[in-house]
């Protein structure tokens, strides 16, 4: 029996066939060879795994190919709509930009920007200058640093801090802050030693005090923002703490993480956390946080405290390595400029709108949006359910949003299936998939994202998707 791949025609014949000299008039010679070959080969596998038992004629493979074509114009980093209902999904960006900010990234992004020039004296200026103002003035820190993460702000801090000496810790703050990266891993890098002390659930101010010494550089405080311990617990709050490191006249540096600036009580109506202004007042010398977490804005890492260490680190040859660019600038310095007003910043920031959406909302909502996808795919079950959500962003943890979720199912169809179909569309929603169904959280959606969130789950659900 012949083997049918010896019937695939080669590059060099589809070339004279109508269909592929269309792609020829709108592509280079050599993208639409490229595609040619990749489906061809995807054809020959196709074949040899008995998944196909003809090969399909001429115009069947210019389709492919012009899907290849398409495919290799498509970025790589891509606009996605998140319906996890988590709104500082990690592995979704984290917060979405204000408007805001957006209006400041395109300014800035159009053409030159005074980002190392002083336009008042006509002369060098610093990067490092554009944040720092409004950021003292929102916190009443003395100095500011602005780097590219909070990993860095820590690792810089140490560096300049504690190099070739001690960090005292807690045990129970050794945390693993995502992608594996872990507290100990850090203070190593920054070229200090770590002492650790207490115990994970149980740390004293005893511990502290017996630790420090002639080696010891720096003392740091790690919020658990991202887990919790209960039960037999107990912990030196950060002004216990910042009194005994200035009784040995010795630094306390403390990675807050989320980057709170309000009270989250009031503003976010959460349980109370630390936030920037109560750490600065408890005596940290230092305080880290992330931008693009409960700040709302753009992945940053954001050092406040004593002018003089602050001025100590902008001088650090790391600070060259972790530096910002114009455009993550841009939009810090707009996010910032609405927490002037806090009810502005938690009316524009799309992050704090979500967490602050009121469950009647959510529930109208998802009865809207649900109402729409039963018009455009009446065989699918779509039900609205009670449900929960997380803040995310390691902020928060086993802290609950009430929310309401679209649950979908589709006859013969798992909802494994479901959700990978609508992860295929253009642009991709992504669900979860919880109990035997799809699930759609509209918390996490903005204005903007409803028309084409309707369109991609309501072909994703259709009989041919």
């Amino acid at each position: 029996m012949e083997d049918s791949r010896r019937r695939i025609p080669s590059v060099e014949s589809l070339l004279q066939f109508a269909s592929i000299a269309e792609l020829l008039q709108t592509h280079p010679r050599a993208l639409v060879v490229d595609a040619l070959r990749r489906t061809l080969d995807r054809l020959r596998a196709e074949l040899g795994a008995g998944r196909r038992v003809a090969v399909p004629g001429p115009a069947e493979i210019a389709e492919a190919a012009s899907r290849e074509l398409q495919a290799g114009k498509r970025r790589s980093l891509r606009r996605v709509i998140n319906a996890t209902g988590v709104p500082l999904h990690t592995n979704l960006g984290r917060a979405p930009l204000s408007p805001a900010a957006r209006e400041a990234l395109d300014e800035v992004a159009r053409g030159y920007s005074n980002l190392e020039y002083d336009l008042d004296r006509g002369a060098r200026g610093s990067r490092h200058d554009h944040c720092a103002a409004l950021l003292c003035e929102l916190t009443g820190a003395g100095g500011v640093l602005v780097v590219n993460n909070n990993a860095a702000a820590v690792l810089l801090a140490l560096n300049e801090l504690a190099e070739g000496r001690e960090v005292i810790v807690s045990r129970g703050e050794l945390v693993e802050i995502g992608g594996s990266f872990r507290v100990p891993e850090i203070v190593a890098k920054s070229g200090a030693r770590i002492v650790e002390v207490g115990t994970t659930n149980r740390t004293h101010p005893r511990d502290y005090e017996r630790a420090i010494g002639a080696a010891t550089g720096a003392l740091l405080k790690v919020h658990r923002s991202n887990f919790i311990v209960s039960g037999f617990v107990s912990e030196v709050p950060i002004e216990q703490l910042a009194e005994i490191a200035h009784r040995h006249e010795r630094p306390v540096v403390h990675d807050l993480g989320s980057g709170l600036l309000p009270d989250s009580r009031e503003a976010l109506r959460l349980p109370w956390e630390p936030n920037v202004h109560h750490s600065l007042a408890a005596g940290a010398d230092l305080v880290t946080f992330s931008g693009d977490k409960l700040l709302g804005g753009p992945q940053a890492g954001v050092i406040l405290g004593r002018a003089e260490l602050v001025e100590r680190l902008r001088g650090n040859p790391l600070t060259r390595a972790v530096r910002v660019g114009k455009l993550t600038l841009a939009a810090l310095e707009a996010t910032l400029q609405l927490w002037r007003d806090e009810a502005t910043a938690l009316a524009q920031l799309p992050a704090m709108a979500m967490i602050r959406a009121e469950p009647a909302a959510l529930r109208a909502r998802a009865e809207r949006l649900a109402a729409r996808l039963r018009e455009r795919s009446p065989e699918a079950e779509i039900e609205v359910a009670r449900d929960v959500a997380e803040v995310g962003g390691g902020s928060y943890p086993g802290v609950e949003l009430e929310s309401w979720i679209l649950r979908v199912r589709v006859p013969n169809r798992s909802e494994g299936e479901l959700e990978a179909a609508c992860r295929a569309g253009d642009p991709p929603v992504i669900g979860r998939v919880q109990e035997g169904a799809l699930c759609l959280d509209p918390r996490t959606l903005t204005a903007h994202d409803e028309e084409e969130f309707i369109q991609t789950v309501s072909k994703a659900l259709g009989k041919d998707a």
